[in-house]
């Protein structure tokens, strides 16, 4: 029962992420490093950051630029890291046409798109900031039989299948290599505590529950076998060679 909360533009990282955080949640964000580790290149660009919970744990790179539209987010950034000598920190915002100064090899948006009405113009945009070939890999917020309050209130705009992310990358000129669902049990609990229950917000507690006990199962068992829907959506698409 976890989702992230943030989004590039459309609240203060600082203070939107503050119901969920990394504390909470570790298997988690384990088991989404993993899924996005196997897709990024040895230079890699991170939209909406946040104050840098998932590039915290994420390592194993040459450059890893860390950004969110928020300038206080960014400074906490540049604390953080300030021993991790691969990490740059850098204000970066998409509806001000924000383009990397040094393309990189792979772009990382986790729960970034859905706050974005065009999402097809932000997906070329972004993509200015990638080399020839290089990935553009989404983490979103899955299907809209989940869509309530909680969306309405954090700006979402949309929650996505792996059809309609396709979709949107796609009309941005990217080529779709991997798009589906993730967090297949996480989806029934959502539902339930969010969607059907009513809930403004995850519980921290029932997040810490559903971490510890849940996610190893999810893990497991989309490691095994693909699943028909989830609370979130992965897609990896390629940007155009030279």
């Amino acid at each position: 029962m976890t989702e992230e909360q943030q989004g590039e533009g459309a609240f203060s990282a600082a203070t939107g992420r503050g119901l969920e955080n990394d504390g909470g949640k570790p298997r988690y964000m384990a088991y989404q490093r993993e899924l996005i580790a196997a897709h990024c290149g040895r230079s890699v660009l991170e939209i909406g950051a946040g104050l840098g919970e998932f590039a915290e744990g994420f390592t194993s790179r040459d450059r890893y630029v860390v950004t969110d539209v928020d300038p206080e987010a960014v400074r906490r950034m540049k604390i953080r890291f300030t021993n991790r000598v691969e990490i740059e920190s850098q204000q970066f915002d998409i509806d001000a046409g924000s383009v990397l100064e040094e393309p990189v090899e792979s772009l990382i948006a986790i729960n970034v798109l859905e706050h974005i009405e065009d999402d097809a113009g932000a997906l070329r945009s972004l993509a200015t900031s990638l080399q020839p070939n290089g990935n553009v890999i989404l983490f979103v917020p899955g299907y809209m039989r989940l869509y309530g309050e909680f969306d309405r209130k954090v700006g979402h705009y949309r929650r996505y299948t792996p059809a309609t992310l396709r979709d949107a990358c796609e009309r941005a000129g990217l080529t779709v290599e991997v798009a589906k669902p993730v967090n297949f049990l996480g989806a029934f609990a959502w539902w339930a505590a969010v969607r059907k229950g009513g809930a403004g917000a995850p519980n921290p507690k029932l997040v810490s529950i559903y971490d510890r006990f849940v996610v190893p199962v999810t893990r497991f068992i989309e490691k095994l076998v693909p699943v028909p829907f989830g609370q979130s959506v992965l897609c990896v698409a390629r940007k155009p060679g030279a």
